[in-house]
């Protein structure tokens, strides 16, 4: 009798971001929000082939252990979830290009089909780190977002088109979920709220980045600004709980040599995209 054939596995991609235009309280004393970068080239692909016993490949990037997957297992009610995993980071677990979030998303969304609304897998993320990006809405760099709430505060109108191109400075730094230490940034909040142009757009981002940086000490923008200015970037965006640092262009108007000084600068990992939505 010829073998049963294998069932074919069940796949699913989710894309990250490249840090957050901005980030921080909105207000002395209100909730944390962010608006994300969403990078489509980035991303997390999940593969299951259901079956007996279990094995779990995760490459050069390891993002979820074996308890993170019981974890989330025992959240859906899903037993073992027996079979073979794959997951493929392309980016660099706590660079704040959101691995962890795109990689418990992208096991999600294999074993329930892809069939749960944008709330449910907030809550399930939410559950399970205490903290969340807004990977999971279909325009995630459209909202601003409380990631310790994991829910969605306002939308934003859609933000004008721009040229990315980043890395990540040193290794990468675990998100806590209870450290609400940012600066204010209800003023940046107001500018995206109305609509800024490309110009307005750099120049908030590099301003959330001062901010942050001032009180929190995080990876120095202040090279990459320099950068930045002597080749024409609009400004710079960064991971405000990571590593991940970019500048950003008009379309059209990356220099040749942009991705030769980031590695200068001592970042990897070069990364390049085109973000937003607005002509």
């Amino acid at each position: 009798m010829p073998p049963r054939p294998l069932p074919a596995p069940i796949h699913a991609r989710v894309a990250g971001h490249f840090g957050e235009l901005v980030q921080g309280r909105l207000g002395p004393s209100g909730p944390v929000a962010l608006v994300t970068l969403p990078c489509p080239v980035l991303a997390v692909h999940a593969a299951w082939r259901p079956g007996p016993g279990f094995g779990l490949w995760q490459g050069a990037h390891p993002v979820l252990g074996r308890g993170d997957l019981a974890r989330l297992f025992a959240l859906l009610g899903a037993g073992a979830a027996r079979g073979r995993w794959r997951l493929h980071t392309q980016m660099p677990p706590g660079g704040g290009a959101g691995a962890s979030t795109a990689a418990r998303l992208a096991v999600l969304r294999c074993l329930a089909g892809g069939a749960l609304p944008p709330a449910t897998e907030a809550a399930f993320c939410l559950a399970l780190e205490g903290a969340s990006d807004p990977l999971m809405l279909p325009a995630p760099g459209q909202v601003l977002w409380a990631p310790r709430e994991g829910r969605i505060i306002a939308p934003l109108p859609a933000l004008p088109t721009i040229e990315v191109i980043g890395g990540f400075a040193g290794p990468g730094l675990r998100t806590d979920a209870l450290d609400t230490r940012f600066a204010d940034i209800a003023d940046l909040v107001a500018g995206l709220h109305a609509g800024p142009d490309r110009a307005d757009l750099g120049r908030i981002a590099s301003e959330s980045a001062r901010r942050n940086h001032a009180l929190r000490g995080a990876p120095d923008p202040a090279p990459l600004i320099a950068a930045g200015r002597e080749m024409g970037a609009l400004g710079v965006a960064v991971a405000h709980t990571g590593t991940a640092q970019a500048l950003l262009f008009a379309p059209g108007t990356v220099p040749d040599a942009a991705a030769g000084t980031l590695r200068a600068l001592g970042l990897t990992h070069i990364t390049a995209f085109r973000s937003g939505g607005k002509t």
